[in-house]
This record gives C-alpha cells, structure tokens and sequence, in this order.
C-alpha cells in the first residue's frame, strides 16, 4: 500500500518520531512499508530476526510468549502503538511473537535504518531512549502487579482502572474477552470467573462485556491502588507512547492530548 501523507502525519505525532529532525524522518519512513495485513496474521514470531520496527495505524495487535506447550497473552496494542522497538536499538531476536486480532494497518521502518540515524540525531536517539524507559515502567509496574497482589485484588485495580479511562462512570465495557483479560491478569479463566463471583460482595455486577461498579468506595478499598504500580492516565494518553504515559501526572506541559 502507498503510504499516504496522512499516515506520515499521523505517525510524525509519536513522540520519539516528533524529536527527529526532518531529514531523519525522511529517511526513516522512504524505505518503509505500509501494508495491510488480514485478521490472524502473524507478523512475527518469538526467535525470529527483527528486520522492522511496526507501528500500529489501524487495527489490534495481540502480543504473546510460549513456553513448554504453555502460552499467554502480554499485551493487546491499537493505533498508534508501536512494538519490538528493544530488539531493533539491540538487533536482537524476538522474545515474543506477534500476531494480528483484526484487519490491521501495519507501517514497517526499516531497523538498520533506525539504528544508523540513531547514531546521527541526537534528538531522536535520546527520544527513543526515554521511550524504552516508558517501556521498562511499564514492565516494572505489571511485575509489582504480579508479584505483590492476588487475583483479586489484581482484577479489582484492572476494574478501577477501566473506570477511570471510561470517564468514572458506573457500568464500564470490557475492552477484551475474558479469556484474553485472564491471560493478561497472569490468571487461568475458571480463576478469573471465581475472582468476579467473589467481587459481587463488593457491589460489582457483570453481564456479559457489562462490569456495573456499584459501590466504588468499597472496591477501592479492597484494590489499595498505588500511584507506584497502577497508572490511571487519561484516555487520550493512549496510543501516544510510553514515555508520555509515565510522566503525564508530574509534567502535563508535556502532554498534547
């Protein structure tokens, strides 16, 4: 597919393509390649080479690991989110495989360019670096999840989150089955349903995608949600990078939501 100049517009916004000077963006996205790519797609597979960095324009990508027959989800990406960006800066192997949940638009930028330019711009090579570092936050924050708290209280701070991103309002829509939302918890589908069950006694009801939140104070007490582990950064944060998402709260003159 050409790529058109809305794309290239679109996917300039990203904050670590915004720090590129214009020369470096020109040459990062000539050679790129957008195309489209149909529902259950695999884009990549863990242990392959990285040739490209991928930027989501449209669609969902579902990220996920094996292991010994065993596998799970890691993270659901949309528009614009970008992913193996670690592996391109190391030119290493993938440590996950990715795969297409929907019709997705795919821009592909060439790695070899990425870390060529990265030695020339400055601007853009510190940009991508504070990137990764939203990323190991991120990362950081879903381990202390993991580590520290049970299934419940993991599924009440998810809920309370959701919450905050839907606009605090009482009945919130799943944005993920069920089946998917356990494997993002770190949790097994039967533990899943046992953790809603046990949530009723603090005023949440489901109905299918439908979690009512009926008594918000009281599950809030149950989760305990820490500003150290749990990022409740608006909706419009979402899809404008990693970095943004970790200092939204502390430097707001940073966010162009």
């Amino acid at each position: 597919m050409p790529i058109k100049e809305a794309d290239l517009e679109r996917v300039r916004e990203l904050p670590f393509l915004k720090a590129a000077n214009d020369d470096t963006f020109r040459r990062l996205t000539q050679g790129a390649f957008l195309q489209r790519f149909p529902a259950g797609t695999t884009l990549l597979t863990e242990g392959d080479s990285v040739d490209f960095l991928y930027i989501v324009l449209d669609g969902t990508v579902e990220l996920s690991g094996t292991w010994n027959d065993k596998e799970t989800i890691l993270a659901l990406l949309g528009p614009l989110s970008t992913f193996i960006l670690a592996a391109v800066v190391l030119d290493a192997s993938a440590l996950m495989s990715a795969t297409t949940r929907d019709r997705s638009d795919i821009l592909m930028i060439s790695g070899e360019t990425l870390r060529r330019v990265m030695h020339e711009d400055a601007a853009f090579s510190f940009a991508v670096s504070q990137e990764l570092a939203g990323c190991y936050r991120g990362l950081v924050r879903s381990m202390k999840s993991q580590k520290l708290r049970g299934g419940i209280e993991r599924l009440a701070n998810y809920l309370i989150t959701q919450r905050v991103r839907q606009g605090d309002v009482e009945t919130i829509t799943l944005p993920h089955e069920k089946r998917v939302l356990a494997s993002l918890l770190g949790m097994t589908p039967e533990n899943l349903s046992r953790a809603f069950a046990s949530l009723a006694d603090y005023g949440v009801v489901v109905n299918g995608p439908l979690v009512t939140i009926g008594r918000p104070v009281v599950l809030t007490r149950l989760a305990k949600p820490d500003a150290l582990i749990d990022n409740h950064a608006p909706e419009g944060m979402r899809g404008r990078g990693k970095a943004l998402l970790e200092v939204w709260p502390n430097q707001p003159e940073r966010m162009t939501v």
